[in-house]
């Protein structure tokens, strides 16, 4: 095998180990970003019960850091913009005060028993 050839393999192995990173990334971004969907339509289920509502909004919580924190390595390793990366963040962070202020003051959300 010459230099050539073994550079060749090189570099072919690191793109398509960048790829799956990013793709795997990705895929975690998605997963956890849709679960803050989830949860919330979980805690509006539940939202007879004060506690279940502060729990399931609390997973959401940690599911919108999650995402947080998978933006990040996605800057870092170069797979977004730090323009993208400031976009999605300040979405990302919006939404994060949205449910903390819920999580607050459940009460106008819940629903009394009839």
């Amino acid at each position: 095998m010459n230099l050539s050839t073994a550079e060749y393999l090189a570099r072919r192995t690191a793109t398509e180990t960048t790829a799956k990173n990013a793709e795997a990334l990705t895929s975690q971004i998605r997963r956890s970003s849709r679960s803050v969907c989830l949860n919330l339509r979980e805690a509006w289920a539940k939202r007879r019960y004060e506690a279940h509502v502060i729990s399931k909004l609390t997973d959401c919580d940690g599911e919108n850091s999650e995402t947080e924190s998978s933006l990040d390595f996605a800057r870092d390793c170069g797979y977004i913009t730090a323009a993208e990366h400031e976009e999605l963040t300040a979405t990302n962070r919006e939404i994060g005060r949205m449910l903390g202020s819920i999580i607050k003051n459940p009460a106008p959300f819940l629903i009394s028993d009839l």
